[in-house]
């Protein structure tokens, strides 16, 4: 599963729901948190498994947080419908992925779902808490991605996300770019805020082409006419893919651990860069990354 454009749809919206699926994003993301009312989350949960009887493939559940009352209800009923992925909000740190990861396993068992078929995304800067260890390296081999949230950071700061005249707030910023980072050791995808504002395509093609720019692999979408501009973002042009393609050539199980393309040295280094490229390109087998 790419994952360039993810569009929320609350779960408990059937027609919502059935829209966001036809409005071609890479993965449809069933909300059973924050856009769904205290009241209504049995039957959210139950309009989740529903919709994973027809498109599991594209379709990821935002459980509720670790720790609160509906989330082993959540767990125990959308495992195994067997979704795509599990993205798990205000997650705190590697000790709950680990958690989430062995809970995962019992349910896959216990529903002959095959090891490891049920992927794992993590909302990882959703809390000033979240911030003191990010360390998701080596936790577990169902981590897919880290999304990177902003306004529930913020309103945990006390702040807003971003300055009047555009850009994130000081400690927001650092919030991002420690995400980055944290995601590339890991060997997993960055992916990035939704941009608040549907009514501004202006501000969400800078924003999402400076994620783009930053390392994001997708970002996270709260409106259909969000998809067009970000999927266009995250999908390298045929002329990066063609460089991507001659690196990997020239490299890939060659022996050499340099060679020149378009009179520059390339190395190893580059052939990691391309294969991510690869991966994020139209038509091309998966990389080492999503």
């Amino acid at each position: 599963m790419r994952l360039r454009s993810l569009l929320f749809a609350p779960a408990d919206s059937a027609r919502k729901v059935e829209k966001a699926l036809g409005a071609g994003a890479d993965a449809v993301i069933l909300d059973l948190e924050d856009s769904v009312a205290p009241t209504a989350k049995a039957a959210a949960r139950e309009q989740a498994v529903a919709a994973l009887r027809g498109r599991p493939d594209v379709l990821v559940v935002r459980i509720n947080p670790r720790g609160s009352a509906p989330y082993l209800a959540d767990l125990a009923a959308v495992v195994p419908a067997r979704p795509a992925a599990i993205l798990l909000p205000k997650c705190t740190g590697p000790a709950d992925l680990l958690m989430l990861a062995g809970q995962i396993d019992v349910l896959e068992a216990a529903a002959g779902i095959p090891p490891g078929a049920v992927g794992v995304l993590l909302l990882a800067t959703e809390t000033a808490q979240s911030l003191r260890d990010m360390d998701y390296a080596g936790v577990s081999p169902r981590l897919r991605a880290l999304c990177f949230g902003a306004e529930d950071l913020s309103a945990d700061l006390g702040i807003g996300p971003r300055h009047p005249g555009g850009g994130f707030a000081a400690p927001v910023a650092a919030a991002r770019d420690r995400l980055l980072i944290a995601a590339a050791a890991a060997g997993v995808a960055a992916i990035d805020t939704p941009f608040p504002d549907p009514r501004d395509p202006a501000g969400l093609g800078l924003e999402t082409a400076a994620a783009a720019a930053d390392g994001f692999s997708g970002k996270l979408c709260i409106h259909p006419g969000q998809l067009e501009a970000v999927t266009a973002a995250f999908t390298p042009p045929p002329e990066r893919v063609a460089w991507a393609r001659e690196v990997v050539r020239l490299l890939d199980g060659s022996g050499a651990g340099v060679a020149v393309l378009d009179g520059r040295m390339i190395d190893i280094a580059h052939l990691k860069l391309a294969r991510r490229v690869l991966a994020t390109a139209r038509d091309e087998p998966s990389g080492d990354r999503p």
